[in-house]
Order: C-alpha cells, then sequence, then structure tokens
C-alpha cells in the first residue's frame, strides 16, 4: 500500500523543473516493471533516478521546462510498444528511459527507430539492442549480456576456476548469456563440462542443482535472472554449494536481489555490474539521496544507469540546442560520458555505451559493516574490455 500510495503521489505530481517559457519543453517517460518481479530493481526507482538527473541538470538549461513522466509496461511487448508509440506520436515524449526485459525493449526500439524520440535503455540486456536491430535513436546505457558474462567468465577463469557447468533459464536471455560466457571461457583455457535449462519463473531447483554440484566443475554458472536467479541462490546455499569448493556466480545479480536473499544466502557469490552505491564519496551521496525518496533503499545498477542516461541525454540537449531525437542521439555519440556514478566513457556508433564494470563478491555476514554494505569489489574491468567489439556487434550503423 505504501508502495502505491508513493506511486501515486508521484504520478500527481510528474517533475516540472523550471517552470519557465512554455516554448522549450523537454519531456521524458520513464517506461518500467511498476508491478511485477523487476519493480524493485527498476520501477519506482528509475522514477526517482531520473528525476534526480533533472534536479541536477536543470540550472544549465534554463528556459526550458522539463517534466518525468512514468508508465507501466507489465512486461508484455504489446503494451510496452502501445506505451511508447502514444508518447511518440501524441504526448511530445522527447526520450524514452529503462525498459526492463529485452522482448519490451526490442519493441520500444522499433517505435522509436525512425522518430524524434531517443531510447536510453537502462533495463535491458540483449546485445541485439547494439547489434542487428541496432537503430541510430537507441542508446544502450548499463549493461548487456555480453559485458555480464564477460566480466564474470573472465575474472574467475583466470583466477582458476576453469571448469564450469551452467544452470541456464531456457528462453533467449538464459541462451544468450551462457551462449557469452562460454565463450570467454573457452578463449581463456577453460571449458564447459555441461548445462542443464530449466523453464523461467520456477521454484524448484534442486535437480539441476545437483547434477551441477555432481558435475564437480569449479564454477556453477547460474544463467537465469530476478526470481529464478534469487531461488537458484537460495537453494545453492541449502544443499551447501556456496561454502563448499565449488564457486557459484549469477551472471545477472542485482542489488536488490542480494538485499531479498541476505547476506547469509548470498555470501560467497560472484557477479559483474555496472554500479555499486559504496565505492566512493560519490556514488554514497547518490545513494543517500536516492534512499530519502525510497524508504531507505539503495540504488541498483539499473536506476543508477537511468540517472547517468538522463544526465547525458541533458548535456546532449544543451550542446546540440535541440530537442530533435535524431540530433540529439548523434551528439550523444560525440559527447563523452564523464559523471560521477558511471566514470568516463563514450557511446559508440552502435549506440552502445561503453563504460568501466565491476566485478564483485557478496561479503559474508561478518564482513558487513550495516544495512545494504553487500559488495567487495575483486577487480574494475576496463571499458575498452568490457563489452563486445564494435566490429563483432553486427550493427548496420557500424559497418557504415
Amino acid at each position: 500500500m505504501k508502495k502505491l500510495a508513493f506511486a501515486a503521489a508521484l504520478l500527481s505530481t510528474a517533475l516540472t523543473l523550471p517552470a519557465l517559457a512554455q516554448d522549450k519543453k523537454i519531456r521524458l517517460g520513464v517506461l518500467t516493471d511498476m508491478s511485477s518481479f523487476a519493480s524493485d530493481s527498476t520501477g519506482m526507482g528509475s522514477v526517482v533516478a531520473a528525476r534526480l538527473a533533472v534536479e541536477d541538470f536543470a540550472k544549465e538549461l534554463p528556459g526550458y521546462q522539463i517534466e518525468v513522466i512514468f508508465s507501466d509496461h507489465q512486461n508484455k511487448p504489446d503494451i510496452g510498444s502501445a506505451a511508447a508509440r502514444k508518447w511518440v506520436d501524441q504526448d511530445g515524449i522527447n526520450a524514452i528511459l529503462d525498459v526492463p526485459f529485452s522482448s519490451v525493449a526490442l519493441a520500444v526500439a522499433e517505435v522509436t527507430r525512425d522518430s524524434k524520440t531517443v531510447f536510453i535503455a537502462s533495463g535491458p540486456g540483449t546485445t541485439v539492442l547494439t547489434g542487428e536491430k541496432c537503430s541510430a535513436n537507441t542508446v544502450h546505457w548499463t549493461y548487456d549480456t555480453y559485458a555480464l558474462a564477460n566480466g564474470t567468465a573472465r575474472a574467475l577463469t583466470e583466477g582458476g576456476g576453469k571448469t564450469w557447468y551452467f544452470v541456464t533459464a531456457d528462453y533467449a536471455f538464459g541462451h544468450a548469456l551462457e551462449s557469452d560466457a562460454t565463450g570467454v571461457i573457452t578463449a581463456t583455457g577453460g571449458s564447459v563440462l555441461g548445462s542443464v535449462k530449466h523453464p523461467p519463473n520456477g521454484n524448484d531447483f534442486s535437480s539441476p542443482l545437483l547434477r551441477a554440484q555432481a558435475s564437480k566443475a569449479q564454477v556453477i554458472g547460474l544463467a537465469n535472472a530476478v526470481g529464478d536467479t534469487i531461488n537458484s541462490v537460495k537453494q545453492a546455499a541449502e544443499f551447501g554449494i556456496a561454502g563448499s569448493e565449488q564457486r557459484l556466480a549469477a551472471l545477472l545479480m542485482q542489488l536488490t536481489d542480494v538485499h531479498a536473499l541476505g547476506l547469509k544466502n548470498a555470501q560467497g557469490l560472484y557477479m559483474t555490474e555496472a554500479f555499486y552505491w559504496d565505492l566512493n564519496a560519490d556514488t554514497r551521496a547518490f545513494a543517500d539521496r536516492f534512499a530519502a525518496k525510497m524508504n531507505g533503499n539503495r540504488p541498483t545498477g539499473n536506476q543508477a544507469g537511468v540517472y547517468s542516461g538522463t544526465l547525458h541525454y541533458l548535456k546532449a540537449v544543451k550542446a546540440a540546442n535541440s530537442t530533435d531525437g535524431a540530433v540529439v542521439a548523434k551528439k550523444m555519440k560525440e559527447i563523452p560520458i564523464d559523471d560521477k556514478l558511471f566514470g568516463k566513457g563514450n557511446i559508440r556508433a552502435d549506440g552502445r555505451a561503453v563504460h568501466d564494470m565491476l566485478f564483485f563478491q557478496v561479503k559474508k555476514p561478518e564482513e558487513s559493516k550495516g544495512p545494504w554494505d553487500y559488495y567487495k569489489l575483486i577487480r574494475t574491468i576496463p571499458a575498452k574490455d568490457a563489452f563486445k567489439p564494435l566490429a563483432a556487434g553486427g550493427c548496420p550503423l557500424a559497418k557504415s
């Protein structure tokens, strides 16, 4: 009820900063998961992140009225594309933000492809957005399946985890995670002993985990997401896998997932993320502002990505002196990324935002110093090594 009340209050007071010249407007639409299993890692937190970016940059755009609205795509491509179409054709939305779930993001990318609206994707993971389905109007900000799999698989394989076994969600996203990780593992001298597929949105992972345990692989890789990953990790703890010689690696894990699990269950888990709230003074300061509006919760990488992408978009509007989608998207690629959350980077011709990625291990309960103190940084993956090379992505824009 508190979340619903907060959402209603936010919707009724859509952010407008500052209310000045009526002929200069920027309308930002956060299209996200408000009601399902990704709502904690995106949802209202993504809306708050966009609002904070507007607060921080509004003074750089005097005379502009900047508004943030949001909608729930319900994790359905048809609903997401219909909302995006209305925003583009009727509501004058200049940029669409977040859009978790790859199927919805791909549908939104098609809606914005030839429009005057920029699509800045923080929530989805598919590399197709910057591959064969790339668009001049789409920027993929936070992470993708290649960056997650590459970061975790390379770090663990180079660190001695030479044999792997995968527990994989049986749909395109899970297959992509496993495939990308396998390529890195074999390229760095490791091998994959096997893989077991499971249907998405499952509750019982005992059989796949026992098969993985029996394989004696040095690393068990979880190529799934959200509820499936949470349940996999929880049951792995029950079977004693996390405390054994086998290492457990989640190829997609969010801070809110670890929070839901608790350190007792999640301790020892390895993962790659784009952002962590407790990295430095700047990330902690942002997290404090975020927490003040989100009942004490700390931001996830996806939510921080919405902030960073929104900030870069507004910088490009100022630099281009335009809100035309094609013009602003081009300018976003011309100016460097430089903010206090994601650091320095750039946006390539295929729309891929390139920045450092971070390889973490989840702390033991006795190592944590307080609420949300969950990660210890093992390795920073330089931007140049983190993402799939431009030439390997298959984007027609890169070829031209």
